[in-house]
């Protein structure tokens, strides 16, 4: 009787890894890790959002409304709870996605802005921040493709003959990913290098409008 429980114990895992049952563990695994990643990269950005605010106050006419909208854009970007559970559910993965593109928008609008001001961009201060932001973007960027590649492949498999009974079987379903449109619009944003072009500042003509 103990060695028919083996066997049985024994094909029941064979049918379970060749039905993809192991791949759902292991891609389960990857997205939850490339998930974490990418939200302590947006955690990192938010934390270099108030010094560079406070850095930029001290800069005289500077366009408030921009520095408004990063301290909105901000707020609404962290009042989100990025927990593994949120993955899992499109309507807030989207709104969560929303709130971080804003983010992204509201502070390329500022850096923009900043060319405009010599006295700022001769700051140190400022200096280091605009690195230190320009390199947390950059880890965004891969920590998301991360992301992106593990998703995919969790769907698949879930999409695919013979792993998608056992994914009803065992109710693994596709998980949210980072759309297309919202890429598209991070590869439009504006760079937040210092070699960008300067955004003339409210209420100031231009040379060629004078």
């Amino acid at each position: 009787m103990r060695k028919i429980f083996t066997l049985f114990l024994a094909l029941l895992a064979l049918g379970l890894s060749g039905c993809g049952y192991n791949t759902f563990q292991t891609t389960d695994e990857q997205i939850k890790a490339s998930w974490s990643e990418v939200v302590n990269q947006y955690q990192r950005r938010a934390d270099l959002v108030p010094n560079l605010v406070n850095t930029v106050k001290g800069e005289a006419k500077f366009e408030q409304d921009t520095l408004t909208k990063v301290i909105e854009a901000r707020s609404k970007a962290t009042s989100i709870q990025a927990t593994p559970e949120l993955i899992n559910d499109p309507a807030a993965f989207q709104k969560f996605q929303q709130a971080q593109g804003e983010l992204t928008g509201a502070l390329s609008r500022l850096m923009a802005v900043s060319e405009n001001y010599p006295s700022l961009r001769a700051n140190q201060g400022f200096r280091d921040l605009q690195a230190q932001l320009e390199g947390t973007e950059n880890r965004i960027t891969v920590a998301r493709n991360r992301y992106i590649k593990s998703v995919q492949d969790y769907n698949v498999t879930v999409r695919s003959f013979p792993s998608n009974l056992t994914a009803m079987v065992f109710g693994y379903k596709q998980k949210a990913n980072f759309a297309v449109e919202n890429e598209k619009e991070i590869s439009r944003s504006p760079s937040v290098s210092f070699d960008a072009a300067p955004v003339q500042p409210k209420g100031v003509a231009s040379e060629a409008t004078k």
